[in-house]
């Protein structure tokens, strides 16, 4: 049965929005979140939700905190997103089954604008670290991998 990370980089003024975010993640084994700013509010929150925190280091590529997880599967997340419920038991079901370490998933993101919500297409969120490496805050989209049911919402206002 895999065991999962939650990869969350989180730059100055993303407390307000990081909360939300936690709060969606039970089917996560483990939530990192790397503290890119002198930002104590996100310390405080992540302390708050049992979440584990490092601080960002000047000139180490965002990739380089995999290094951190615990676990082999990265489900890599931004602070202004949330996982629907839908998507929480989709994660649920996934962590019931065995992987491929070289398969990864994907997910598809509904985006708060003005007028409600509008969809886009799926974006690859969850790899198997051994087998895919990456150096920005989200792993490089694979168009051929899997889509997982469920939607990650993006907010655009705290």
């Amino acid at each position: 049965m895999p065991k999962l990370t939650a990869l969350i980089h989180a730059h100055p003024d993303d407390g307000r929005r990081l909360g939300r975010l936690l709060e969606t993640l039970r089917p996560c084994d483990e939530v990192l979140i790397v503290n890119h700013g002198p930002d104590e509010e996100i310390e405080k929150i992540a302390r708050q939700y049992g979440a584990s925190t490092r601080q960002a280091l000047p000139g180490v590529s965002t990739g380089a905190y995999l290094m951190d997880a615990k676990n082999d599967w990265i489900l890599s997340l931004l602070p202004s997103e949330s996982l629907t419920e839908g998507l929480e038991a989709s994660l649920f079901e996934w962590k019931g089954q065995d992987h491929e370490p070289r398969l990864s998933y994907s997910v598809a993101i509904r985006r708060e604008n003005g007028a409600g919500w509008s969809p886009h297409p799926p974006v690859t969120r969850l790899v198997n670290r051994t087998a895919v490496n990456w150096i920005t805050d989200l792993p490089e989209n694979d168009p051929g991998s899997e889509v997982l049911v469920g939607d990650l919402l993006r907010f655009e206002n705290p």
